[in-house]
């Protein structure tokens, strides 16, 4: 008797319900209310193989009302794991949400599956990924995948990957290379082990690059994707560009399935997107500069069929039974310069001086003059962050440069100070800027001379001296937190800061200024990824907390269970990071109906005023390219040129 696939048979004193088998005569079965693990396999030549048969209901023996309640759960469990067209329902710890089938339908109507995944910050982009591995797992169409990703975000891919689809993953970092080397001996890591979660940045380098693309499975996910992008005629070895090549050489394989996620995919440089949806599909190259119109239309329906992007505003009105996110309270605090404040004075000073830095590296060679630039935007922003930046900044030498062109000493300063090209979130981004920026400071050159070393240790001091009672920021920071800790229901505030010494600072000042009861810490790119958690954890006991941390914090890390406040310390300089933050409370999870979202701001400050403009620019750029049609936006670049010529 030939049995297929789904038949269930009698052998070995069991039932058992016959899976995909190899060669006829053989069969493979899992025994019903068996496990895997309790697979097995028949030879039909050697074993009696019968088929399976049951009685049929005897109306007159009704049962106990516990086997009444067995019953009617193993029917609504059967039912679950039927679940309509989809196989992995039913092997799933997780009840997934409508909204969040429609990556997976879109990726069942491709092969390969090639997917951007860009919904916002805390809608569940891990899930809607990871399901369609369970479902392409158990339509045995693929039998290996890999998790890439952030180093500091691969434990929390395997917790998820464990706790809610039952799926054992490897880490391969460098921490653990090591003994993964031991393990495996001559054969690849990813031979040996069909389920990894791969360090990005330990994956990229020439020496395991190569054997990366050639043992790569079938199915990659590259989580935070936007770190893999290349913006316009970038340096070749960067750590972003290592990425992007990597990516580029995975996807060339035509049967290889794809799977970017990111809740940024567009942070205001379309050359990025362009990198990032190339990865999809070649013809996205040849797509037009700008995608609005009635004329691209076909663009942007091609696009769409590998491009899901839901926001908040989204998902309530199309699924409004599953809107579950908390309601988002948001707030501008808005601090005063007066004329005659030290902080306002020591600010006209140090844009004068700005001013005059950038003027005279005029007779210099480009190169120089555009590092004069960059030292001094770099100067002006840590003043407006806190007087610590500020002392830290002035104090320091502009970390050292070779460059043959203009072009290269911007792209090696844009990331740092205009937060557009952050690579290493989680290291010394935020440390804060140089302000001198020769070797050499008793040159005759007006820019380069003894007296402008001075001049900067002068400022540092006067940084010094406003600390405290005299930093207005504080101060009005201070009022502000001390409001949410003490409202009815008191909140729990997140405070995100640009520099480490702004943090340190901030979180002192807290710890004099509020009540003795309340745990005040900070998390900075100073703190190694495996204790940023354990602080935090320490954080349960107390009755009442504050964190406060630099954007260390700001990707990747579910905080919604400790937290339901953020307050932007520091205006970011690229539209996508206060989103980020807000989005460790305001996500899928957050068990209060409420999050509070605060700004800090001074548009008395002209560096506060100008920043506002370029998120303005930034955000009606992002627009554009995606295809919604609004008026060219100005020149970032010639907003912050403007700052040195007295606009």
């Amino acid at each position: 008797m030939i049995f297929s696939s789904g038949s269930l048979i009698k052998a070995r004193n069991r039932e058992w319900v016959v899976l995909e088998s190899p060669e006829p005569g053989f069969l493979i079965a899992r025994p019903l209310g068996g496990t895997d693990s309790e697979i097995a396999g028949f030879d039909t030549t050697l074993e009696t193989i019968e088929e399976a048969s049951f009685s049929l209901p005897d109306p007159s023996l009704l049962g106990d009302y516990e086997s009444c309640r067995r019953l009617r759960d193993a029917i609504r469990l059967g039912f679950r794991s039927s679940a309509g067209p989809f196989r992995s329902f039913g092997h799933i710890a997780v009840q997934p949400r409508s909204y969040q089938l429609v990556p997976l339908l879109m990726a069942l109507r491709q092969d390969p599956v090639r997917l951007l995944i860009a919904d916002d910050v805390g809608i569940g982009k891990t899930i809607e990924s990871l399901m369609i591995v369970k479902e392409l797992l158990d339509r045995q169409e693929i039998k290996r995948f890999s998790v890439l990703c952030p180093p500091h975000l691969a434990e929390q891919w395997k917790n998820e990957l464990f706790q809610k689809f039952h799926i054992e993953a490897e880490l391969v970092l460098s921490s653990t290379a090591s003994s993964l080397d031991r393990h495996c001996g001559n054969r690849s890591v990813f031979d040996v082990f069909p389920f990894t979660i791969v360090s990005m940045d330990y994956i990229k380098s020439e020496s395991r690059r190569h054997d990366f693309i050639q043992a790569c499975p079938e199915l990659i996910i590259v989580d935070e994707a936007h770190t893999c992008t290349i913006q316009g005629q970038s340096s070749r070895g960067g750590g972003r560009q290592q990425r992007h090549y990597l990516l580029q050489q995975l996807a060339q394989d035509p049967a290889r399935h794809v799977l970017l996620v990111t809740a940024t995919p567009h942070s205001g440089n379309s050359d990025g997107f362009r990198s990032l949806i190339h990865l999809l599909n070649s013809r996205f190259q040849d797509f037009p500069e700008e995608l609005s119109g009635e004329q691209n239309r076909k663009h942007r329906e091609e696009l769409a069929r590998h491009f899901v992007m839901r926001l908040r505003g989204d998902i309530r009105r199309n699924f409004p039974s599953d809107s579950t996110f908390p309601e988002r309270l948001e707030s501008d605090i808005d601090y005063k310069l007066t004329q005659t404040s030290d902080y306002q004075k020591l600010f006209e000073r140090v844009l004068k001086y700005a001013r005059e830095r950038v003027q005279d590296a005029q007779g210099l060679n480009q190169v120089r003059q555009r590092v004069c630039f960059w030292a001094a935007l770099g100067m002006l922003r840590s003043l407006a962050s806190s007087p610590a930046a500020a002392e830290a900044t002035f104090r320091s030498k502009l970390k050292s440069i070779t460059a043959s062109r203009p072009e290269e000493v911007d792209e090696f300063n844009r990331g740092n100070i205009l937060d557009e090209d952050i690579e290493e979130i989680s290291e010394s981004f935020d440390i804060a800027p140089g302000a001198e920026t020769t070797d050499e400071p008793d040159s005759d050159s007006s820019v380069n001379s003894g007296s402008e070393r001075r001049r900067l240790l002068d400022f540092a001091h006067a940084a010094a001296q406003l600390k405290g009672d005299k930093d207005p920021k504080l101060l009005k920071t201070v009022a502000h937190v001390k409001q949410l800790l003490a409202e009815g229901k008191a909140y729990r505030p997140i405070i995100f800061c640009r520099f480490i010494a702004t943090a340190e600072y901030l979180a002192a000042e807290l710890r004099k200024r509020l009540p003795k009861e309340t745990e005040v810490i900070a998390v900075t790119g100073s703190t190694p990824p495996s204790e940023r958690e354990l602080k935090i954890k320490e954080l349960e006991t107390a009755s009442k907390y504050v964190l406060v941390c630099t954007d260390c914090l700001s990707e990747g890390i579910n905080l919604q269970h400790l937290f339901d406040a953020v307050v932007h310390y520091d205006l970011s300089w690229n539209p996508t990071r206060h989103e980020q933050r807000a989005g460790r409370v305001d996500r899928f999870g957050q068990p209060r109906e409420t999050v509070k979202i605060s700004t800090i701001y001074c548009t008395d400050n002209k560096i506060d005023g100008f920043v506002l403009k370029v998120l303005l620019n930034k955000h009606k750029n992002i627009r554009k390219t995606l295809g919604i049609s609004l008026p060219a936006p100005s020149n970032t670049n010639s907003i912050l040129e403007s700052i040195f010529q007295g606009v």
